[in-house]
């Protein structure tokens, strides 16, 4: 069988297939191998190959490998791999060709596969060939088995060989690899400085990053990209959003990708105003559009800086919506409270023919611990194997342990935990202690407490919590010796520190704050909403302060609380009726709960307030949380 009846080419209906030519003789080799440079539509190959098995010179090595490139280019790697097979002994570069085809595409495994195929057949590989392969290579323990063999055929030192192996040993994070092969290159390629900062960005290592991003003498977005996700990732957003702005100023045009970390930015400091700054950029841009991925950013974004409205607004303009949109906003939803909004959205996907992932039903049964959906969130969770398929993961255990430890249900919690094939994590464990001292039950928490101190699993958390449970009891001795271990572990705990965004700039507090240059009428603010809030009734909580003192110093100690400050700068900070946005690292403290339930109503304001686990919409005098929180 010839290579044409393997392929089965599309016959051309007409002399097209030569391109016109065939009134000026024969077709020979070389006319049909001219034609094929450049061809990457399917329909045009065929009809050469067509065109050259009429011709008689589908066996010639230039046509057959021009045809083996043109089937790769117009995506039918199945084809161009069949007429490899059928070459009589096909070269390197035939192989070489084939290998690049599947590795430029994510098909490492087929490109690897034909490595080792040519390798047997006992060809040497060439510098395309190894900088082809390298890409594929996402294990270290191969790579180097190829850098091995780069060396002993003295190809190691080639410029594209050695961009890829530092590609390599960057995407397997063996930055000292890869520092030392970017260090031997005379004159470091752009795409070598660019995967060597990537890899840098990726470990953390941001200043080193840093140090080569400002080292570049040109910049392409990918390398802008490279920095600014490095910063994203690891914490640092108020640098990402500054990089983000130089290369608008550049004159650097972002792409989708720059968009989506962008607005990753600014969900991390919930500055809403930023956002829609950039929400208003891509309306405007042509280059970036608002489709699924972009769309998912914006609804991850408004829903983060407490703008839901916002976020739903975007959901409800995406016209071709995938799972990860939904997913999204059932998750935005939960964020918020709306627990019920978030359930019906389940039914409403489904009718669109969408099959949930691990993620909805993580949003699904936040959801429901967020608002004690007992009921609904057990089956959710049976659901998730019996129905779809979808084997639990330890953030699925972890929600039903916080919706059955919140509903006090937390002996049930417990054995769940026990019933587990996977380890529990620390947020399992932080999650039941929580629960413990929330519900009193103190001989449940100090059990579990003392089994994570013994096999070395407390973390800080865990001993504030059992510092917490002991305090709450009155137990002083046992919250001192809590305290000593913590001091002797060297855990310290994380102190509250509440932000809010007043014209565009980020304003940060902790308790007792005295560092504001308006402190005098910040305090003076707190006063008042301490004498209007006693007014309507509120008794301060003291027993939350969690310290052997006195009544009146632990008042004290409840009234400058960072949210509270916060809050007392927002209304001397904005206008009267306009909303105010906190955002708090810890979770919301019960007594600054009920007064900002209070201030809200007083004042006429919505205050809307994100702690660690959720939002708080406050207004006039009620929170959406229900209290339940």
């Amino acid at each position: 069988m010839s290579a044409a009846a393997a392929v089965q080419p599309v016959l051309p209906s007409s002399s097209a297939s030569t391109g016109g030519q065939q009134h000026h003789g024969v077709l020979t080799a070389d006319r049909v191998a001219g034609l094929l440079t450049g061809c990457a539509t399917l329909r045009r190959t065929g009809e050469l190959h067509a065109a050259a098995v009429r011709a008689g010179v589908d066996g010639d090595r230039a046509v057959g490998f021009r045809l083996q490139r043109a089937y790769a280019a117009s995506g039918r790697l199945d084809l161009a791999v069949t007429l490899l097979r059928l070459t009589p002994d096909p070269t390197t570069v035939f192989y070489t060709s084939a290998i690049h085809a599947h590795s430029s595409r994510g098909l490492h495994l087929a490109a690897l596969a034909l490595l080792s195929e040519m390798l047997g057949r006992g060809l040497l590989p060439t510098s395309h060939t190894l900088s082809s392969s390298l890409p594929a290579c996402h294990g270290l323990a191969l790579g180097r088995a190829l850098h091995a063999y780069a060396f002993k055929l003295a190809l190691a030192g080639d410029s594209y060989v050695a961009t890829a192996l530092l590609g390599m040993y960057a995407r397997g994070g063996d930055a000292d690899a890869a520092r030392a092969l970017f260090d031997e290159m005379p004159d470091p390629h752009v795409v070598s400085v660019t995967a060597m900062l990537t890899c840098y960005a990726k470990m953390g290592a941001l200043d080193d990053a840093r140090e080569l991003f400002d080292g570049m003498p040109s910049k392409d977005f990918i390398c802008w990209n490279a920095m600014i996700d490095g910063y994203t990732q690891h914490g640092r957003p108020n640098e990402a959003l500054r990089l983000f702005r130089r290369m608008l100023r550049s004159g650097v045009d972002p792409d989708e990708v720059a968009i989506i970390l962008a607005l990753s930015a600014v969900a991390q400091l919930s500055t809403a105003e930023s956002g829609r700054w950039l929400h208003s950029y891509v309306k405007n841009s042509r280059r970036v559009q608002l489709n699924a991925r972009v769309g998912t950013a914006l609804i991850d974004m408004y829903c983060k800086c407490g703008s839901l409205e916002d976020a739903v607004s975007v959901f409800n303009s995406i016209g071709d919506k995938d799972i990860v949109v939904w997913n999204a906003m059932i998750n935005g939803y939960a964020m918020h409270g709306d627990s019920r909004k978030a359930l019906e959205m389940f039914p409403q996907l489904r009718s669109q023919g969408l099959w949930p992932t691990d993620i909805t039903f993580i949003g699904l049964l936040n959801a429901c611990s967020h608002s004690g959906l007992v009921d609904e969130g057990r089956q959710f969770f049976q659901s998730m194997e019996e129905e779809y398929a979808i084997v639990p993961k330890i953030e699925h255990y972890g929600c039903m342990v916080d919706l059955l430890g919140r509903a006090g249900l937390i002996e049930e919690a417990f054995h769940l935990v026990q019933s587990m094939t996977i380890a529990p994590d620390t947020v399992m464990w932080v999650s039941l202690l929580a629960a413990c001292r929330l519900h009193k039950n103190m001989a449940l928490g100090q059990q579990i407490a003392d089994y994570l101190v013994a096999g070395g699993l407390a973390n800080s958390g865990m001993y504030i919590l059992l510092s917490n449970i002991y305090a709450a009891v009155g137990n002083w001795e046992e919250v001192a010796r809590v305290r000593s271990m913590m001091k002797a572990s060297g855990i310290q705990k994380e102190p509250g520190c509440s932000a809010i965004e007043v014209g565009r700039k980020v304003y940060e507090f902790v308790a007792g704050d005295m560092s504001h240059p308006r402190t005098d009428e910040i305090y003076a603010m707190v006063e008042k909403m301490n004498g209007i809030v006693k007014e309507q009734g509120h008794v301060p909580q003291t027993e939350l302060v969690l310290h052997d003192l006195d009544e009146t110093t632990k008042e004290k100690a409840l009234a400058v609380h960072s949210e509270k400050l916060a809050v007392a700068f927002g209304l001397i900070s904005t206008a009267p009726g306009e909303t105010i946005k906190i955002v708090k690292n810890l979770r919301a403290c019960a007594d600054c709960h009920a007064v900002l339930k209070l201030i809200s109503k007083i004042t006429g304001r919505k205050i809307v307030f994100r702690d660690r686990n959720r939002f708080h919409h406050f207004v006039d005098g009620s929170c959406t949380c229900g209290d339940y929180w």
